[in-house]
């Protein structure tokens, strides 16, 4: 058993893959308890599943072995690739969800997630700009894990990229459209153009998530640019 997982409860919601393993996609369950998560992401009539699910109280449940492909995803892409549950390593954090009563994530269970995470990187050699949200890959249909996940957590162990703190010019991109096609140079899908800015903006600047493509949200997206042109955000 892997020091990082208490336990296993497999799924049979899975197939094998067709792509090689380059990102981490992080959900929340949106469900009540662990218990019921588990139940769905294991129930062959439901057709979904995760590598992992991790409770509120830290707890690691391993549901599909990595060299598999779950179906967490859906339809999504990132970065080119349109099969991201071939190429992702999906991560499923019980939580209520903004459906259920949205909260902060539990303590225990982001203890949990970073190592986890840390160990899925190093073994892969996963980009930090391949580990994202669910919502990243799907901006159109899903808003998980959300504006309160602590993404400074994982970016202080260099597992993700960190939200840029020095932008170098204000406004960059003469019109929105210019906008749009370097939010699809970053690796969004951009064929719903508001809720992909909601989706960056719950992202990169999770204090306010309005759709607007302003000046700040601008700075942003071009640093992050800058930054992987220089290559320093590999």
């Amino acid at each position: 058993m892997d020091e990082l997982v208490h336990r296993d409860q497999l799924s049979p919601n899975w197939e094998e893959r067709a792509l090689p393993i380059s990102m981490v996609v992080i959900h929340y369950t949106e469900m009540e308890s662990a218990e019921a998560s588990i139940a769905r992401l294991t129930d062959p009539d439901a057709k979904v599943s995760a590598h992992y699910l991790i409770g509120e109280d830290g707890e690691v449940v391993r549901l599909v072995p990595e060299s598999k492909r779950a179906w967490h995803a859906g339809a999504s892409y990132w970065r080119g690739i349109r099969d991201v549950n071939s190429a992702s390593i999906g991560i499923e954090l019980q939580h209520p969800g903004h459906e259920l009563g949205y909260r902060e994530f539990a303590e225990e269970q982001i203890e949990a997630l970073v190592p986890l995470v840390h160990r899925i990187v190093q073994q892969y050699k996963i980009p930090r700009a391949n580990v994202v949200a669910h919502s990243d890959v799907a901006p159109a249909r899903k808003t998980d894990p959300g504006e309160l996940f602590p993404w400074d957590r994982l970016a202080e162990y260099h597992l993700c990229l960190p939200r840029p703190e020095k932008l170098e010019l204000g406004d960059p991109f003469p019109n929105d459209g210019s906008f749009y096609l370097a939010l699809e140079r970053f690796g969004y899908d951009i064929t719903e153009g508001r809720k992909t800015v909601e989706a960056f903006q719950r992202r990169w600047r999770p204090e306010r998530i309005d759709g607007e493509i302003d000046g700040e949200v601008r700075a942003i997206l071009f640093q992050l640019l800058l930054d992987r042109d220089r290559g320093l955000s590999r």
